[in-house]
């Protein structure tokens, strides 16, 4: 079986990954710096927008295919799988362009990550209930 609208947002969500590593990998190479930070904010803040999408893409991707495969609706696993990449994207901006402070796209990023996780978990609890329950 296969889960072809997770595998989409799945190749987006990989080539905002390899966007940010291409950011930091300039970073990296302008400092000649193999592992860690600089002083440098922007640097830092690089760094940070990466290992977030890192941190939280692949619970999140995960959680959207197994609803996939469990027979969730495509609607609902579309508009979440546009949630999760509207957020990493407006985190992702919103970090970088803040130098990792406050910004609007960093917050609002972030909130559209957890309400998607947050739907995604309860389809998947409604899911098995209405299956099991």
């Amino acid at each position: 079986m296969i889960v072809p609208v997770t595998g989409v947002f799945a190749a987006v969500i990989g080539l905002l990954l390899l966007v940010l590593s291409a950011h930091v990998v300039r970073f990296r190479l302008k400092y000649k710096k193999g592992m860690g930070v600089t002083d440098d904010r922007d640097f830092e803040a690089a760094v940070r927008a990466q290992a977030n999408l890192v941190e939280y893409a692949p619970t999140a991707l995960i959680m959207l295919a197994i609803a996939e495969l469990n027979g969730v609706a495509s609607g609902w696993v579309y508009w979440i799988g546009m949630v999760l990449v509207v957020g990493r994207i407006l985190h992702a901006w919103g970090m970088i362009n803040s130098s990792g402070g406050t910004h609007w796209g960093r917050f609002f990023g972030i909130i559209l990550t957890w309400l998607a996780i947050l739907v995604t978990a309860l389809l998947l609890f409604w899911n098995v209930w209405s299956v099991y329950g």
